[in-house]
């Protein structure tokens, strides 16, 4: 046993505290945050009055991939059993689908199973588990720096600081603070070398809403929940209680479209989009909000072949983050978190430069490739959307992009493809694996090679600006 110190009480940081006491170790979370949430039952007050200032997508939308929900029901059953009793909204990503396009249901698409809920409902309900789990939650705590041994080139963390001047001593610090964690200063003012990074803008900007049934129903899904369009993304996401939300996701440089912050035009926009307008016809429940500026990250605490720093690991976006659009991150910090609990179940927490490194050697093995497939994704999703707006078709060398397009296009012929395609966005599958089935590659090219650049029915980008100048 040790005691772990887990920084931040997000959806990463208490999942992974989970799993940590899973195993009796002491965990303790901080959270700079002071308020605590409601009861788990209480979900209007967690979404209408909770305050989470440290976390600015907090009461944007969010929705748990089936990848997340299969390693919550392995590793956290009581959580997903008190999810469910909080009313997230249980779902199947083929039953979604219309029964013309995915065929009757068969053995094996329980894996498109998933449960999700919005960000403040999640939170409570984590907490509240969390509690159960017997692990601490210290809220209104926040962390200024790191304590070390004073090691000169290796530094080993021993704890934190606080902004109230004291010191939280810890075995382990695991680092949960998410896109705005201050690990690297942390790190460099405690005399270590910096971590090795990469940064960059994501490029996208989120116009959001959130909305309600009058009778805890649904909107009836026509395809899946991420459109592409020419110039945006459309997105619809189920949330609890009869809840969801619709986003617009459009290049942060197409300035022609910034009109989308005000609910008219947003609205004018969405009822361009057949298949996607009728999600708009809820009872609001928020504004549309915007969110921009996201950085795509990526830090290893091992740099030059030697940790930076021992007693201390990053999980989940502290460790690297992408575009949220897709809704990986989430799953990505589960499955980190799963890393961690299995390294520490071989390796002595006390042995911390081993910890260090052999973390350092799983996450880049397994997790890093989640990361680089999701930016190589939204690399060539800008550069479309910059093509479109400049009027011409974007035709990269890059053949896996011609590919990934066809897919989608043959999926909407092809129950067969419809499965492999939503393998991919639900991240229960890898490229290699889906294309690497037999025939598939070939099924693709028949089915998908000629078709239209944007095959769902939507407005021209001249239409959809008109609908936006109102």
């Amino acid at each position: 046993m040790a005691r772990i110190l887990v920084l931040g009480a997000g959806l990463a940081g208490l999942t992974t505290a989970m799993l940590l006491a899973g195993d009796r170790h002491e965990v303790v979370v901080v959270e700079r945050d002071p308020a605590g949430p409601p009861p788990p039952a209480d979900t209007e007050t967690a979404w209408n009055d909770w305050q989470r200032r440290g976390v600015n997508q907090f009461r944007l939308p969010h929705f748990m991939l089936p990848r997340w929900w299969h390693l919550v029901r392995e590793h956290l059953p009581e959580a997903g059993d008190a999810l469910r009793k909080a009313g997230a909204g249980e779902l199947n990503l083929i039953a979604m689908l219309p029964a013309d396009r995915r065929g009757p249901i068969r053995p094996g698409d329980e894996r498109f199973d998933t449960v999700t809920a919005r960000r403040p409902v999640l939170e409570a309900v984590l907490s509240a588990a969390a509690g159960n789990a017997g692990v601490t939650i210290r809220r209104g705590v926040a962390v200024t720096g790191l304590t070390t041994d004073g090691g000169a080139r290796v530094p080993r963390v021993t704890g934190v600081l606080t902004a109230g001047g004291t010191a939280i001593p810890a075995d382990l610090v695991v680092d949960c603070g998410g896109r705005r964690s201050a690990l690297s200063s942390w790190l460099q003012a405690a005399g270590a070398r910096a971590p090795a990074e990469e940064r960059d803008d994501s490029g996208f900007v989120y116009h959001c809403r959130h909305f309600r049934s009058g009778t805890g129903e649904l909107p009836v899904a026509k395809g899946n929940l991420l459109h592409n369009h020419d110039s945006l993304s459309a997105i619809t996401l189920p949330g609890d209680n009869g809840t969801w939300s619709v986003v617009l996701a459009t290049a942060s440089r197409d300035r022609e479209l910034r009109g989308l912050r005000e609910p008219d035009r947003w609205h004018a926009a969405v009822a361009r989009y057949p298949m996607v307008a009728h999600w708009a016809d809820g009872e609001p429940i928020s504004g549309v909000d915007v969110m921009a500026g996201i950085e795509d990250r990526y830090r290893r605490l091992v740099a030059g072949g030697e940790p930076v720093a021992t007693g201390v690991v990053a999980v989940g976006d502290a460790w690297a983050c992408t575009n949220p659009s897709v809704g990986r991150g989430a799953s990505m910090a589960m499955i980190h978190a799963v890393l961690l609990r299995d390294l520490l179940r071989e390796v002595d927490p006390a042995d911390h430069d081993k910890v260090a490194r052999r973390f350092d050697e799983v996450s880049t093995q397994v997790v890093e490739p989640l990361h680089r497939g999701t930016v190589w994704q939204d690399r060539h999703r800008l550069a479309e959307m910059a093509a479109d707006a400049e009027g011409r078709s974007y035709q990269p060398d890059d053949p896996r992009w011609s590919m990934a397009k066809a897919l989608f296009a043959a999926s909407l012929a092809d129950p067969d493809l419809a499965r492999g395609y939503t393998s991919l966005t639900a991240f229960i599958a890898t490229p290699d694996e889906v294309f690497g089935g037999p025939g598939v590659a070939d099924r693709v090219v028949a089915l998908g090679m000629g078709a239209p650049r944007y095959p769902l029915p939507g407005p021209s980008r001249a239409e959809l600006l008109a609908a936006v100048a109102g």
